[in-house]
């Protein structure tokens, strides 16, 4: 048992040297600046450990490309490694470790944190928003265990322990801690899965009106059963994407469609050409579409065969697409995609089928009585040529 414990020992015996995944945390995090400036932002790291960890080399970065900065130096045991922008009075009377450029957005940033082998140390994946911090105030964003919280006070709390919490009643203090304790593993949590069959309907483009605001998007539940799409994303792929995240208690009813103009998503399609995407909140896409230039005062519609422009617009209803319009059809991109369409190609064929067979009578009838006629007088030429003789 002793060999093998030793064996498992020295092949995890390198991690734990370069500082393994949370032995360095992003700590807390100033994206709003401080009350001098805004532009004052800056980052803390942690040292989770009891050793002296190399940053050399080491990448902290945005998915974004900004900022992305290379690391150097050394972060102390249980110590704080603080980045400050642009300069060091960022933060009065507190000595930054690393000046860095490139600001960071106030709408959230997914920041990621790399070895100098490439290994992903750290993340903060908050592409849609900040979970914690004040603009108005300026209260950091701070680490406590798994999550986040607003510190107690503006301008945080930088090379030193996280303080208790703006939700801190002052009538009870909490003493703060000189270093921050070690972070909790973090809870396994099941990741929730939400159904297939929402899917983008009918679109409008380019609208007779303004664009601004007589654009919309329509999407339909092929479902039995109503859904909730609280925390569901829209975003569009061309151009400068905006992304719509659908509100809380948004729902659609089973088998009914949800009807959103331009602004209220501020998504701007573009007439010449745009994609759509559908994303539940577990980032995975549900569905898409995707469209050349747009015709004016024409809606994109999902059909039986596809995707298809028409001049009949029904938003909160099922599409109508005429005879002409379907030739016209773009192959379904996903099997996912349900018909609702009126076609009236069928009926328009079924009408000539009919005409044709109503014609054929017409047509033959001179020589249908023809034919009896000339039967009935070769007769009566032989049965007089009897008679006289």
């Amino acid at each position: 048992m002793l060999k093998y414990f030793l064996i498992l020992l020295s092949l995890t015996a390198p991690l734990i040297s370069q500082g393994a995944f949370f032995d360095v945390t992003i700590n807390e995090i100033a994206w709003m600046g401080t009350i001098s400036s805004a532009n004052d932002e800056w980052i803390e790291l942690y040292n989770n450990t009891s050793s002296v960890i190399n940053l050399d080399d080491w990448v902290l970065k945005a998915s974004d490309g900004t900022p992305e900065i290379k690391l150097v130096g050394g972060i102390p045991a249980n110590g704080f490694f603080l980045l400050e922008r642009t300069d060091d009075t960022t933060v009065p009377d507190v000595a930054a470790d690393l000046i860095y450029k490139g600001a960071l957005g106030n709408n959230g940033e997914d920041l990621k944190l790399f070895d100098s082998s490439g290994n992903l140390i750290d993340e903060t994946n908050f592409s849609d928003s900040w979970p914690a911090g004040d603009n108005t105030t300026k209260q950091t964003m701070e680490r406590i265990a798994s999550a986040w919280q607003t510190s107690q006070s503006p301008g945080g709390t930088p090379k030193n322990g996280n303080s208790s919490g703006s939700q801190a009643s002052p009538s009870t203090p909490v003493p703060v801690l000189t270093t921050p304790s070690p972070l909790l593993t973090p809870q396994v949590i099941p990741e929730e899965t939400y159904p297939a069959g929402v899917v983008f309907n009918e679109i409008l483009p380019s609208p007779e009106g303004s664009d601004t605001t007589e654009e919309w998007i329509e999407i339909y539940n092929q479902n039995g059963f109503e859904i909730d799409l609280s925390d569901w994303k829209i975003e569009d792929t061309t151009g400068k994407t905006t992304p719509y995240l659908f509100p809380a208690g948004t729902k659609i009813p089973q088998n009914g469609f949800l009807v959103l103009k331009r602004p209220e998503t501020k998504i701007t399609l573009n007439n010449d050409g745009d994609g759509l995407n559908l994303f539940s909140p577990s980032k995975e896409k549900k569905d898409a579409v995707s469209y050349e230039k747009a015709p004016l005062g024409q809606s994109y519609n999902l059909t039986s065969k596809g995707w298809t422009w028409s001049s009949k617009l029904t938003p909160g209803a099922l599409n109508i697409i005429s005879t002409k319009e379907t030739k016209q059809v773009t192959p379904k991109p996903s099997p996912n995609d349900e018909t609702f369409v009126i076609d009236l190609s069928s009926e328009k064929e079924t009408a000539a089928v009919a005409a044709a067979a109503t014609n054929i009578p017409r047509k033959w009838f001179p020589f249908l009585i023809a034919i009896p006629l000339a039967v009935v007088s070769a007769g009566l030429i032989l049965f007089l040529k009897k008679s006289l003789l």
